[in-house]
Parts: structure tokens; sequence; C-alpha cells
């Protein structure tokens, strides 16, 4: 019966008109997954021995159906070759991929869960059994293929309303379709909506990612606390729920609760350890916490399972060296910066900076104030020589640094500018006059944050109530003035966009005044991306790009 099952399955897919890649590094399983296929009716198979090889084809050749195994010797394990082909988009949203591996352990099935592959095979595999979740997958992945595409273009809402329509005619999948338009309707900036369908979903079973959806949605909303309790509640009902763990220690951090964060992070990565992201959160909150051998620890780990991801990044190194300043180890130190600045050079411009930052930190807490000084010196005139100013993180660092060795008006003008940039945040207000008590400076910093944070909100002010009273033009005009002052204010930016849009609507459209909008929001995803207002300003310049067609023609 299941043979027959299987053959009428096997009738309605034509595989042997698709692309496959087979990724294991082991020429037999190679050769026994081609053969299964070919039973099917594949022809066009390619093979790859390792993540560096099927990267490549990847990258080449836009494949149907992948079968990945997940232990691949030296190099990219297929966790980190399925992290990379999504974050690169080299595959389609249609696209199958099946991660095979012999591997049962918890941490290994967790990690790869985590990002997500169509299916889990444990070796061996039979032929029926690679049969079988093929078929189920595929026609799943048939179901969702438009929605996917409009998704990987970021149309969220035209994703929403295939899901609306695929709903009416497929009973069997409309869980999976609900669960996707609550996650288009946050994506596209309409937490309303999307909190609708969780609550709908809630009503027919208690599903803890439809639970989690809404904790997300108050989070969101700065209601951290009932966020935390809801998130808490999930993990209660599901202790292998990962993403839970994650954002609850996200809502600990935004209440400022560091110690609960790193618990939560420290459990999270006991049960999956193998996740860039998380031992880097462990590793920077148990610093911030003055917890050594924990950051160590996670620091370590994170270099480890990072040095062949895509999401590998300096801040594991630079921390691993503020931690072996800690321990007095400054000859180790000094060697993870000189890696971090070989390795990290091309991609990230700022990495002598931060290393220099480093550099002087480490002098700092070994003892070696001569040393330290002559970095913060190095880095006062490098000050002097730009207008520019670096990230927040990198600003709060190297005002550290500057006050630890004696310097006064520099770290000031630094940490004013960082609260012009981010005057409606409690924490990072709370952590810049934290650094202002630690130099002694208490009185005097709490007048600068007050003069700073006014600043910022005269400026953003005086451009509201220009637009509110119907001075458009001039209040376009006073934004971009007050983006040069503060470039990276997150709420100034959002409202300077708002007041082009209503430009656009009132007085017709402009192109280059389109185009700055653009710019101007596509600046403030980078800083933080997937905020809810983004979505929603850039639904309503799309919806003005017609009236550009118009003038056009």
């Amino acid at each position: 019966m299941n043979a027959v099952l299987n053959a009428n399955s096997a009738a309605e897919v034509d595989w042997a008109g698709k692309n496959y890649l087979v990724v294991d590094d082991f020429v037999g399983i190679r050769q026994l997954l081609r053969e299964s296929l070919r039973s099917l009716g594949a022809k066009n198979i390619d093979q790859a021995s390792s993540g560096g090889e099927a990267m490549g084809l990847l990258a080449r050749i836009r494949y149907d159906v992948v079968l990945c195994d997940y232990n691949l010797g030296e190099g990219k394990n297929g966790q980190q070759v399925l992290e990379e082909a999504r974050v690169r988009n080299l595959v389609n949203p249609s696209t199958v991929w099946l991660m095979v591996s012999a591997e049962k352990s918890v941490e290994s099935v967790m990690g790869a869960a985590e990002h997500q592959p169509d299916a889990y095979l444990i070796k061996p595999i039979t032929e029926g059994v690679l049969l079988t979740r093929l078929n189920r997958v595929w026609h799943r992945k048939q179901v969702f293929r438009a929605i996917d595409q409009a998704y990987a273009e970021k149309d969220y809402l035209r994703a929403a309303r295939l899901c609306d329509e695929r709903i009416e005619h497929d009973r069997i999948h409309a869980l999976d379709l609900l669960r996707m338009k609550a996650k288009l309707m946050e994506k596209s900036g309409q937490p309303a909506r999307a909190r609708e369908v969780y609550e709908l979903v809630l009503e027919q079973r208690e599903y803890q990612w439809a639970r989690a959806g809404l904790a997300k949605i108050r989070m969101a909303n700065g209601e951290f606390e009932q966020a935390r309790q809801m998130f808490q509640s999930v993990i209660a009902e599901n202790r292998y729920y990962i993403d839970a763990y994650d954002q609850l220690a996200a809502s600990y951090q935004n209440m400022g609760k560091l110690d609960e964060a790193c618990a939560i992070l420290e459990r999270a990565a006991k049960l999956s350890p193998n996740s860039v992201p998380r031992q880097r959160s462990l590793g920077n909150v148990a610093l911030k916490l003055g917890n050594v051998q924990m950051a160590e620890k996670a620091f370590r780990k994170c270099i480890a399972i990072g040095e062949y991801s895509i999401l590998k990044t300096p801040d594991a190194y630079l921390g691993l060296a503020r931690v072996c300043g800690q321990k007095n180890d400054p000859k180790e130190a000094l060697q993870l910066l000189l890696t971090v600045q070989r390795e990290f050079a091309g991609e990230h411009p700022d990495i002598q900076l931060r290393a220099k930052i480093t550099e002087g930190l480490v002098y700092h807490e070994s003892g070696d104030y001569r040393r330290a000084r002559k970095a913060g010196d190095d880095l006062e005139a490098m000050l002097k020589q730009t207008d520019e100013r670096p990230d927040t993180p990198t600003c709060l660092a190297l005002a550290t640094l500057l006050f630890a060795v004696g310097v006064k008006d520099a770290p000031a003008e630094l940490l004013c500018y960082v609260i012009r940039n981010n005057h409606d945040n409690p924490l990072l207000l709370d952590e810049v006059q934290g650094i202002f008590d630690k130099a002694r400076l208490t009185e005097e910093g709490e007048a600068l944050i007050r003069s700073s944070k006014k600043e910022a909100a005269d400026l953003m002010n005086q451009g509201v109530l220009l637009w509110k009273t119907g001075k458009l033009a001039q209040a376009v005009e006073w934004m971009r003035n007050a983006r040069k002052a503060v470039p990276n204010n997150q709420r100034i930016l959002f409202n300077a966009a708002q007041i082009m849009v209503s430009h656009l609507q009132q007085h017709g459209f402009d192109e280059q005044m389109y185009a700055e909008a653009c710019e101007l929001l596509h600046h403030v995803d980078r800083l933080l991306p997937g905020q809810q207002r983004f979505a929603q300003l850039m639904e309503q310049l799309t919806q003005l790009q017609p009236a550009a067609v118009e003038v056009v023609a």
C-alpha cells in the first residue's frame, strides 16, 4: 500500500526536470543519495564533498533540491552552509533543503533546526523515507511558493493577501498560512492585525508560536514586563523553544536586568550551543556584569564555532581581548587585536579604530597606564581630524577609555553626541550617566544629558510643528538641517521621512525628494532593522510611485 502511495506521489512531481545538489564528505554516502534520487527519475545531480565546494556551486546554480550532511569535516558544516545560503540569497524560496545527519544529539538537532531546514533526516536513509519526505516538503513548498517570492521581494502586504487567498482553498495548510500572515503583518508595520491573527489561532488551541508572537508585539510596544511573563510561560510549556529564550533575554536587557538576561542566555547556550549570535550576546552581557570567566568561555566558543560562519563578527575577538586585559594577559589580548584587524579589515572600515580603543582599555585594565594614555592620545588626535563619529557602542567605549586616561572634554562631547542621537532611550541614558559617574562627573553628566536631550527634542519638535501648521517646505528644510546635527536619531529620521511623504502627497511627486526619503528610511533600517514604522512609511512611498510614472509619461 505504501509503495503504491509513494509511486502515485512521485508521479505527481516531475523529479526528472529539477536540479539537485548532494553535499557529503563521504563519497559512498554521496553515491547512495545520488542513486536514490536517480530512482525517482532525477538527472541533473551535482555533488560537493565540503562546505566550501557546496558554496561555490550554490553561488553559480539555482537548485530545486539540496541534500546536505550536517558534519562535513574541515571547514563549514551543513548548518553554516544553509545559514550562508540564506544570508546571501543563494536559494530560491521554493528550494527544498533536507539536512542529513547521523547525529542524534539534542544540540546538533536543535542547532540545525534553528536555521529551519525543510526536514532533518537521520542516517541511514532508505529510498522510501527520502521519497516520502521529499514529496511532503515539495508539496508544502508549492503552497507557499508565490507567498515566499513576495516575501523575498519585501512586498509583505501582497504576500499577506496571497496567504488569505490560499486559506480560502487550502484548509490543510491553514494554520501554517495564518502563522505566515501574522509574521507578514508584523513586517509590514501592522502589529494590531498580527495580534488579531495570533489571538484567532489561540482561540482554537494554545500554540506556543502564537503566544511567543503576541509577546514579541508586546515587547515592540515597550511592554517589557508583560512580554517577559509571556516568554516565560512559553518556555515553561516547551523548554526547547530556543527563540523564546533569546527574546526573554532581550526583554530583561530592555528592563536593565542584566543578571537575569545573562542567566537566560546561559541556559539557552547549554541547550543549543552552536549559535554564533547567542554566544556573542552571552559574552557581551557577562562582560558588562564583570563575570570574566563566563565571558571568556562564551567568546572563545563564539570564535571557535564562527570560524567558517557568515555570522562571524569582530565583537567576540574584541570582547575576548578585554577579558585577557582584565586577567592581566595583555600578550594574548594584543595578538587577538592583530588577528581581528587582519581578518576584518576589508569588511569593517572602523575595525582599526575599535581595535585601538580596545588596546587602550586592555592596557588600562592590566595596569599599564603609560601605554593606555598613549592610546588615548592617539585616539583623541584621530577625533580632531574628522567631524564624523562612530556608532553608539564605539562612542561609549571610546569615552570610557578617554575618561580613564584623564581626558575630559573629548569624551564629554562624544557622550553628548550619543544622547542627541538617542534622546528617548532611557536604558542608554542610564549607561551614559554610569560612564560619567565612573569618571566622578556625576553632576556635570546630569546637566549635559539634560541639555543634550532638550537640544534633540527641540530640533524634532520644531520640524513637527512646521509640518502640523502646514508649512511643509520649511519643515522639510528644517529636518534636513536637523539630520546634519543628529544623523542617527531614529525619531528625527522617521519624522523627516514622514514630512517628505506628506509633501509628496500634497504637492505632487518629486523624484529627488522620493529618492531622498527612500535613502533616509534605508539608513534607519540599517541602524535598527525591522522597525514597524519603517514598513509603514515604505508602503506609503510605494503607493506614490505610480505618480512618478505619470509625471514621466
